[in-house]
């Protein structure tokens, strides 16, 4: 298996040979030239020449494979080559001084084939840990370029063959066929937040192979029926989920979400259905083929601002072993800053860890498709090396205007845990979109009824222009979520004052304490129909108010169904029903669904709400704010209402007007709405008071004046008369 005789290890149209003078050549059907290769020494029994310097990680070429790895400060280097699972390599191959060049090592292995083979490297250097220099010949180093990981495809299963992390060489021939990606608007995304795991894991999901991307794939038509226009997936970067694995009450804990990153330019192998040895990644880009092709993007979770390495008492696996001052933020005096609350922080402006960023993000989209990025901890990436923030981040400039990088979408948690908040404040460029915390909090608020909420829950609805000047960063700049996987369900929020952690482990002092929920009146599940009525107008009434917001709608998967963690808002180490999808409620709460479902379409079918057209004949502006009377938004800290009213032309060039009503007070209180076109009247189009919500029986609003029931929204559409 691993002799030195060279197979063919190209694609169908391309042949390797070896004339007499041990010359590796290149014939391809599709040029005539030929280029040769000639082993220049033999290291460790294996023919060998210097390599591709420009061509990092490693790389199939005729009739061997190219590595190539760099290191600033590394004295020497070795390559470690293994058999699949094997616990010590068959060869070690020292660097000659000649093989590198700069700070690069290359290295050309003749004779060799990918199918059982892993890789890994050993690096010697100075070590002063007070320098942040940790280098250690003993150390087995995962290439931060690797295309995939090995002995991690076994979810929950500690490999004991394996000492440290090691790669595999990956064979990229997945057939793309004519895929075109959607190439969705911004004004057109329904976001929808999963986990792989997670979302089709219980055995309620009745799929094959749960817990997948193929499982995924069997969701596609779900996920078609509902609406959304992209998905975003969870960390699936590869990470290691036993690495902080414990067992607390018989139960097991470990790193379930994947925010610890092992390895950035591989796929989690565990969500695998089976091993793809040499060809990991395939079963991903099915799944965004699939989605693609029905016209649903994809979009990563990154998670570029710490790694699993943690701080100066965690494991060295890579970037420690390579180039640990280069790749991690240190003190002075050698310790790690931890403004990601995980333990290190990447340098993410350093040039070198800048460019690996850019490496990783446009591999991802060349060789995956992905359509867009949202990146945790988003402010880190824009701290300079000791720490402090930057002005004009080169790292964030670079991915506004890198041309592979041009048409994804580029979304940042525009905060961090050392406490720097950067929500309407994340340089932009117009090129990125934040998460906007304060959406999620000022609507939470309104709706359960706290007072002084409503010129702050109405600015959210019509995309923060308080926020986001709509100059310079028009009404798109807001992802608008009022839940996501950090924090309560949507039917959680209105079941628990309290977060119920305890299962953590940590005496329920993890999680978040300010969730602004509300139990309506009893804590946790009930068989009480009228607290139960609540709580269902309750979700109705948020998922109204997200739909029908100006910016960019997300929101959690099952929150469609009324899925629940049993009051824990803090599930990353659950690997359990707190955390996985509930499919059996999707039949229990159908009429949710069909609710969900009517209010995306309703958002798709009305432009006026996602954008602004021409103005109506009426002369009202595209977005509007209301009291109880209209145009008088002075708002009073007790009435907690809010009215909303987008007006403009709709294609047919007709007016189009839709006004939302916000009763957050415990009382029917009494609206008058503005005045319709001449020939026009108002219907009701949702009320959530009532059980069929999606109104279907043409209620006509009579003088303009209507009585919203308590916590309840409606939503209004100007019709003519004749309609």
């Amino acid at each position: 298996m691993f002799g030195k005789s060279t197979k063919d290890i190209m694609s169908t149209d391309t042949a390797v040979s070896v004339d007499k003078d041990t010359k590796y050549t290149e014939k391809t059907s599709t040029r005539s030239q030929e280029i040769n290769l000639i082993p220049m020494d033999n290291i460790a029994g294996y023919d060998v020449r210097p390599g591709m310097y420009e061509m990092n990680g490693a790389t199939v070429i005729p009739g061997g494979i190219n590595f190539t790895i760099h290191s600033h400060q590394a004295t020497s280097c070795e390559l470690l080559l293994f058999r699949r699972k094997a616990s010590e390599p068959f060869a070690v191959l020292p660097f000659p001084d000649n093989y590198k060049i700069g700070n690069c090592y290359s290295m050309i292995v003749f004779g060799l084939t990918i199918d059982e083979l892993e890789y890994a490297y050993r690096m010697d250097g100075p070590n002063d840990p007070s320098k942040g220099l940790l280098f250690d010949k003993n150390n087995i180093l995962l290439d931060p370029y690797a295309k995939a990981v090995a002995g991690l495809s076994k979810w929950g299963v500690e490999e004991k063959e394996y000492k440290g992390y090691r790669a595999r060489v990956v064979k990229d021939d997945f057939d793309w066929g004519n895929n075109r990606q959607p190439l969705t608007p911004m004004e057109d995304l329904i976001i929808y937040e999963m986990h792989v795991r997670g979302f089709t894991m219980d055995e309620s999901s009745g799929v094959d192979f749960p817990g997948t991307f193929d499982a995924i794939r069997q969701k596609v038509p779900y996920l078609k029926e509902l609406g959304v226009t992209a998905i975003e997936l969870m960390p699936i970067f590869e990470f290691d989920e036993m690495h902080d694995h414990r067992v607390y009450e018989g139960h097991d804990l470990i790193d379930y979400w994947g925010y610890n990153t092992v390895n950035f330019f591989s796929p989690n192998t565990a969500y695998c259905s089976k091993p793809e040895y040499n060809k990991e990644g395939n079963e991903l880009k099915r799944l965004v083929k699939l989605l693609n092709e029905n016209g649903i993007e994809v979009y990563l979770d990154v998670v570029f601002n710490h790694t699993a390495e943690g701080n100066e008492h965690g494991p060295v696996f890579s970037f420690k072993g390579i180039d640990n001052n280069i790749y991690y933020m240190l003190t002075p005096d050698g310790y790690y800053y931890n403004f990601s609350g995980c333990g290190n922080t990447l340098n993410c402006n350093n040039p070198i860890v800048r460019q690996m960023i850019i490496d990783c993000l446009r591999h991802w989209v060349i060789a995956y498709r992905i359509d867009g990025f949202r990146f945790d901890l988003a402010s880190i990436l824009g701290r300079n090396e000791d720490g402090s923030p930057m002005n004009q981040p080169p790292l964030l400039e670079s991915l506004a205007f890198d041309p592979i990088l041009g048409n994804v979408k580029l979304i940042a948690e525009a905060w961090d845990a050392g406490g720097m908040y950067q929500v309407g404040s994340f340089p932009s460029w117009n090129r990125w979109v934040e998460w906007n915390g304060r959406y999620r909090d000022d609507i939470r608020a309104f709706l359960k009824g706290d007072d002084n909420m409503e010129q702050a829950a109405a600015n959210r609805i019509i995309g923060s222009p308080d926020i986001y000047n709509p100059e310079t960063r028009g009404h798109l700049a807001s992802v608008n979520f009022i839940t996501c996987h950090d924090g309560f369900t949507l039917h959680d929020l209105y079941t628990y004052n309290y977060k119920h952690n305890e299962a953590n482990g940590w005496n329920n002092t993890d999680g978040a304490n300010d969730n602004h929920s509300w139990n309506c009146g009893y804590e946790g599940e009930t068989d009480d129909v009228e607290v139960n009525n609540l709580r269902h107008r309750m979700i109705k009434n948020a998922f109204t108010v997200l739909m029908m917001s100006r910016g960019i709608p997300m929101f959690l998967a099952g929150d469609e169904f009324g899925n629940t963690q049993f009051g824990n808002n803090n599930g990353y180490c659950q690997d359990n029903k707190i955390s996985w999808l509930d499919w059996s409620l999707l039949e229990k709460n159908h009429d949710l669904f069909t609710f969900v479902q009517y209010l995306i379409w309703y958002r798709k079918r009305h432009r006026v709400i996602r954008v602004d057209t021409e103005r109506c004949s009426v002369g009202y502006p595209c977005m509007s704010q209301h009291g109880l009377t209209p145009f008088w938004a002075n708002f009073h800290g007790h009435h907690h209402y809010i009215g909303v009213m987008y007006a403009g032309v709709h294609k047919n060039g007709k007016d189009e007007l839709v006004y939302m009503g916000i009763n957050a007070y415990w009382e029917h209180q009494t609206v008058t709405l503005p005045a319709p076109p001449e020939g026009c009247k108002w219907y009701v189009m949702i009320d959530t008071n009532r059980v069929d919500s999606v109104v279907m029986d043409m209620v006509e609003v009579s003088g303009n004046v209507i009585s919203i029931p308590p916590r309840t929204v409606m939503v209004f559409e100007s019709m003519l008369i004749e309609e």
